[in-house]
């Protein structure tokens, strides 16, 4: 085998690039989170048809390695009310939780999208989707109204801070690139 298909160099990063984490940390920043009670996470693993020892990816089956936000946190940049709390949060394997995001998670499961359950043909698909539909049912998650709660002149003064990280790290890129053009002609020099 070439030893070149063995190598593959680390990408190249794009500061402005990471605006999304950036918006997420804005946002996660100011969102509540709850922990819950021994009996609220085992009755949640029971609507879920699973315990302590069965517990895994609510949408696949696979093995469970975070908890998984059912009802996105983030749409479009913005809040959606949710916070973080049992009632909103489902065992999840990575793979599931990368794949489907901020997307409506019964769309996501039964689409065609990369790492869906649907387009990785998990057999017991319509009996998850069943389990998924009776936890959405046990508790009403809390969504809230966070400008209402800190006030209008709060709330556009954190999306203003957001706004001038955003502008800095387009800044910053422009920068950076100038800099690696004239790091990359110096290297070369050598």
């Amino acid at each position: 085998m070439p030893y070149k298909k063995l190598f593959r160099m680390p990408k190249p990063v794009n500061i402005s690039g990471r605006s999304s984490s950036i918006t997420n940390s804005f946002i996660n920043g100011i969102i509540p989170v709850v922990k819950p009670t021994e009996s609220e996470i085992k009755e949640a693993l029971l609507i879920l048809n699973m315990d302590d020892e069965t517990i895994s990816c609510s949408y696949c089956g696979d093995a469970y390695t975070e908890w998984d936000h059912l009802r996105p946190l983030v749409m479009a940049q913005k809040p959606t009310g949710y916070i973080s709390e049992i009632h909103n949060l489902v065992p999840s394997c990575g793979k599931c939780n990368q794949s489907k995001g901020n997307k409506n998670w019964r769309e996501w499961m039964l689409s065609d999208a990369p790492k869906s359950p649907k387009s990785r043909l998990i057999e017991d698909l319509d009996a998850r989707v069943l389990a998924l539909d009776k936890y959405e049912l046990w508790k009403t998650p809390t969504k809230m109204n966070f400008e209402g709660v800190v006030g209008e002149d709060v709330w556009a003064a954190h999306w203003a801070n957001w706004q001038k990280v955003q502008d800095l790290m387009k800044e910053s890129q422009v920068l950076a690139s100038e800099i690696n053009k004239k790091v990359a002609l110096a290297y070369k020099a050598l």
